[in-house]
Order: structure tokens, then sequence, then C-alpha cells
């Protein structure tokens, strides 16, 4: 294949991926323009200190409109498969979303979304997206609250979705579970060097085995 071919081929590869994204985008940003957007369930598949598990999250699209798709199109994209969790607070919160391919990381942060109004409070068990002081810095990382945190709704860390089963459910022990790490391993070193660097200087780590969009209707209760 020539240069030319390859370049060509690059292009095409990035442009139907940009697509891809901006149509999920439109498809969710539409629909809760003209009334409530249904729930979507999404299963992660996890290894914490008691062993295997798995927690739901319950997707609102309603909630936070741009963020719930950019999280489900990172799903569909199995960004969180073999991911870890990197960054666990006790009584505060537990973070991931950095991928184990450095590739990954360096692609999908150069594509951050907008922010958007915060209409939920940041409850236990309710899920944001993580994000800098900057305006727009959303990609992929994203947090599950442990506590009370309301005082990050005014910070604009709005909430798209919630652990099925409420904050003393099953599915929260499991999340409870996920291995305290503090906050010892660095950002950087994992944005460039991926589960490399995560498996060899913090093996002890909980990590996502897979998550998945579960087909059917969300379930009513939590």
């Amino acid at each position: 294949m020539s240069n030319f071919d390859s370049f060509i081929q690059g292009v095409l590869v990035k442009f139907t991926m940009g697509f891809s994204r901006l149509l999920t985008f439109l498809t969710f940003t539409a629909a809760s323009a003209v009334g409530k957007e249904a729930p979507v369930r999404v299963q992660f598949d996890v290894q914490t200190d008691k062993g295997p598990g798995s927690f739901v999250i319950r997707v609102e699209p309603d909630w936070a409109p741009i963020g719930a798709a950019r999280f489900l199109q990172l799903v569909k994209e199995k960004f969180y498969d073999d991911i870890r969790f990197f960054r666990v607070i006790p009584g505060f919160m537990v973070q991931f979303g950095l991928s184990g391919d450095p590739k990954l990381n360096k692609q999908w942060r150069s594509d951050p979304i907008k922010d958007e109004p915060v209409k939920k409070s940041n409850l236990p068990g309710y899920i944001s997206f993580a994000k800098t002081g900057a305006p727009n810095s959303r990609t992929t990382q994203v947090f599950i609250n442990y506590g009370d945190n309301g005082r990050l709704d005014g910070m604009g860390f709005a909430p798209f979705g919630e652990i099925e089963g409420g904050a003393s459910g099953a599915g929260m022990e499991v999340v409870k579970s996920i291995h305290n790490i503090g906050e010892k391993p660095n950002q950087g070193e994992i944005q460039e060097k991926g589960n490399k660097y995560l498996d060899k200087s913090f093996p002890e780590l909980s990590k996502v085995i897979s998550a998945k969009i579960l087909e059917g209707d969300a379930k009513g209760d939590l």
C-alpha cells in the first residue's frame, strides 16, 4: 500500500468514527428536546478485592444528554474494557476512564465535549464525568460518588446516571469493594503508558473486565 493510500485510509477511518460520534450525540440531544428519553442500562463486569462482580449503571439521557451520549459511545466502542480504577477515595468517590492503550487516550483527549447544565446533584451512587477547571474539558474519565458530594454541583460536574439499586443496593456494594489505592497512580503516566505502567507499579488495582449495554427496557425500580 502506498503512502497516499495509507493517508486516505486514515482519513476515512477518522471521518467514520467522527460521524458515528456525531450521530450518537444528535440522537440523544434531539430526543431530549422533544421529551424524556428512556434510561439505558450498562453492565460493568469487574474484578475487585472481593473477586469478580458486576454492577449496572442506569444512564439517564434526560439528566445530561451530552454526557450520556459520550458515555454510551465509549461503551459501544469498548473503551472501558480492560481498564483500571486508578483513583479511589473512601467517602468521596472512585474514578476511572483512562484506557490501557495510550493511543486511545491521546485520541479521545483531543475530542472533549461541551459543558452542560447540572440538573441532578452528585448524590451517593451517582456518576459524572471528571473535568479540569477549564470549560468544556470532559473527555473519558468518570467518577462514581461514594458520599453526598453536592458541593461539586456548582463546579459543573453533571451526573448522567446512577448505580442501579441505589446507594445501599447490591451494585454499590460491589463499587465499594473496589481496591482503595488512594491517589497513588500518576495520571500522566497512565495517559502515556496505559496498563503497562499500572500493572507493573500497582498490580493490586481493581479493574473493569468489560462494559456492555443491556438489551430491553431499563428497570423501573431503583
